[in-house]
C-alpha cells in the first residue's frame, strides 16, 4: 500500500499499460519521483496539524510498537517517532522509492534504528505486523479494493488493548480563492469536478464514514475529530510548490475532459515562468478538511 493517486493516498489502479519493461520501469520512476515530491511538500506543509492528531490520540500507554501502513515518504512515520520517543515504527508501503525516502529522512532525524521499513501492497499480500500497540493508517485505506478485509486483518494483528487511528481527508486540498483565476473564476472546481468523475469509480470509499466499518471489523470506536486546515503562503513559496505540484496531477487527469478554455487558464498557472503563474499568485492558501478515528481492539 502507498501513496500514490494523490498526496495523501495509495496507487490508484488506473494506470495506462505500458508497451515494454524499459517503459514501464520509466514511468513508474517518473511517477514516483513525482508522488515523492508532493508527499514531501504535503508533510512540509501540514506538519503542525499532523503533529496535533499525533498528540489528541487517546493511547492509555505509550505504544512501543507502533504500524504506519501506507506511510508514503514517512510523514506520519516520523511525527509518530517524535511523539512517542521510545517507540519503533514498522513502515509498509508498496513503493520502494518512497521507503528508501523514509529512510534518508530517518538517518537525518537520527532516528534510523527506530524504523523498520516493509514493502507489501495489503491488496495482494498480508504482511506480519508482528502484534503493534498502535496502527496509523493516513490517507491510504480508501484506496484499497477491500479495506474491510484489512480493517479485520489489523484487528486482529493489534495487541490486546492497542488502538487503530484512522486519517482520512474530505477531498483534495484547495488553493486558490473562489474568484480565481481572474479570467476564469471557479477553475480550480472545475478541475476537481472532473477528476472525481474520472477517478470516482476507481475509489468508492474516499469520502467514507469509517466509523461503522470500523466497528463491524470488532473495533470500539472511542474517538472521531475533524480537523479544519487553513493555512496562508508563506516566506518559504512551500504553499505555492504544493499548489504547483498538486495542480499538475489534477491538470494530467483532466486533460480530455476540462474545456479548452479552462485547460488554457490551468496551463497559465502552471507556467513557472510566466507573471500570472501559482508561484507569483500572493492570495494562495491550503484549505482541506481532516477527520480522524482512533478505534480500540478491546
Amino acid at each position: 500500500m502507498t501513496h500514490h493517486s494523490h498526496p495523501h493516498g495509495q496507487a490508484a489502479h488506473d494506470h495506462a499499460p505500458t508497451r515494454d519493461h524499459d517503459q514501464a520501469s520509466t514511468h513508474d520512476h517518473d511517477r514516483d519521483h513525482d508522488q515523492a515530491e508532493i508527499l514531501d511538500l504535503d508533510a512540509d506543509v501540514l506538519a503542525e496539524h499532523l503533529a496535533s492528531i499525533a498528540a489528541w490520540l487517546p493511547v492509555t500507554t505509550a505504544p512501543r510498537h507502533i504500524v504506519d501502513l501506507g506511510c508514503g515518504t514517512g510523514a506520519g512515520t516520523l511525527a509518530l517517532l517524535e511523539r512517542f520517543p521510545d517507540a519503533q515504527v514498522t513502515a509498509v508501503d508498496s513503493s520502494a522509492a518512497h521507503l528508501r525516502r523514509l529512510v534518508e529522512k530517518a538517518r537525518a532525524g537520527g532516528v534510523e534504528g527506530r524504523v523498520h521499513t516493509v514493502q507489501a501492497d495489503l491488496d495482494t499480500s498480508r504482511p506480519d505486523l508482528d502484534r503493534p500497540d498502535l496502527v496509523w493508517a493516513s490517507a491510504s485505506l480508501h484506496h484499497l479494493a477491500d479495506p474491510r478485509r484489512t480493517l479485520r486483518q489489523v484487528h486482529d494483528a493489534l495487541a490486546p488493548g492497542g488502538l487503530l487511528a484512522v486519517v482520512e481527508l474530505a477531498g483534495f486540498p484547495r488553493f486558490l480563492p473562489a474568484d480565481a483565476p481572474e479570467d476564469r473564476p471557479g477553475l480550480e472546481e472545475r478541475c476537481h469536478a472532473a477528476s472525481e468523475r474520472r477517478h470516482g469509480n476507481h475509489l468508492p470509499h474516499r469520502g467514507a464514514d469509517w466509523g461503522p466499518m470500523l466497528t463491524a471489523a470488532g473495533f470500539d470506536v472511542e474517538a472521531e475529530r475533524t480537523l479544519t486546515v487553513n493555512i496562508e503562503a508563506s516566506p518559504s513559496n512551500a504553499v505555492g510548490r504544493y499548489a504547483l505540484s498538486s495542480l499538475r496531477r489534477v491538470r494530467a487527469a483532466v486533460t480530455d475532459t476540462l474545456s479548452p478554455e479552462d485547460l488554457a487558464a490551468l496551463d497559465r498557472l502552471l507556467d513557472t515562468t510566466g507573471a500570472h503563474g501559482i508561484l507569483h499568485r500572493p492570495d494562495l492558501a491550503v484549505r482541506t478538511r481532516r477527520t480522524v478515528w482512533a478505534a480500540r481492539r478491546t
